[in-house]
């Protein structure tokens, strides 16, 4: 998946961002923690962060640039965690990276209650399938949501969706409402 500049349709800067996001995110590998980024105008750091300047390079200025928060705490309830996030005004969007299972419905049923249990028979599925999600938001209330899966992982393999992580995107974006 490639933002195809040549078409009638340029890409919006939130879908660059993301796409940008999970390259980054993918050329460390499979089987990483989530990831958190706080998106912000490009030109905003290059008015505030002058020692940045260099390493923006040609970045669009009216475009994002993703900024990693390192320290996201290890967490089994990742909505949860979410729901207790907030974001200043200078961020103007946040993007996630989470790897996630995926198995027909038909191996959800007959598990057992124990969640350990029913989370290492999922994972044992002969038709499991790893993806990573990047799912994206603005304050604006834009979306976006890439999948990647390990199967086919290829930067041109990428689908791209707004609906593709509903429930995901919904509590990324929740994140950056102001209460």
């Amino acid at each position: 998946m490639t933002p195809d500049q040549s078409a009638s349709t340029v890409p919006s800067p939130l879908l660059t961002a993301a796409v940008d996001t999970e390259r980054h995110v993918a050329r460390v590998g499979w089987d990483q923690p989530p990831r958190l980024f706080a998106l912000v105008r490009t030109r905003v750091l290059r008015d505030r962060e002058p020692d940045l300047v260099e390493r923006l390079g040609d970045a669009d200025d009216d475009g994002y640039t993703a900024i990693e928060q390192e320290g996201l705490p290890p967490t089994s309830d990742l909505e949860s965690l979410l729901g207790r996030m907030a974001w200043p005004d200078e961020v103007d969007g946040v993007a996630l990276s989470v790897e996630r299972i995926v198995v027909p419905p038909e191996a959800e049923r007959d598990l057992p209650d124990d969640p350990r249990l029913a989370t290492d028979r999922l994972a044992a599925h002969p038709a499991r399938k790893d993806v990573r999600l990047l799912a994206a938001c603005l304050r604006t209330g834009e979306q976006v949501c890439l999948l990647r899966q390990r199967d086919h992982d290829e930067d041109d393999a990428v689908a791209v969706g707004r609906d593709l992580a509903p429930g995901l995107t919904h509590a990324l974006a929740a994140t950056l409402q102001d209460d």
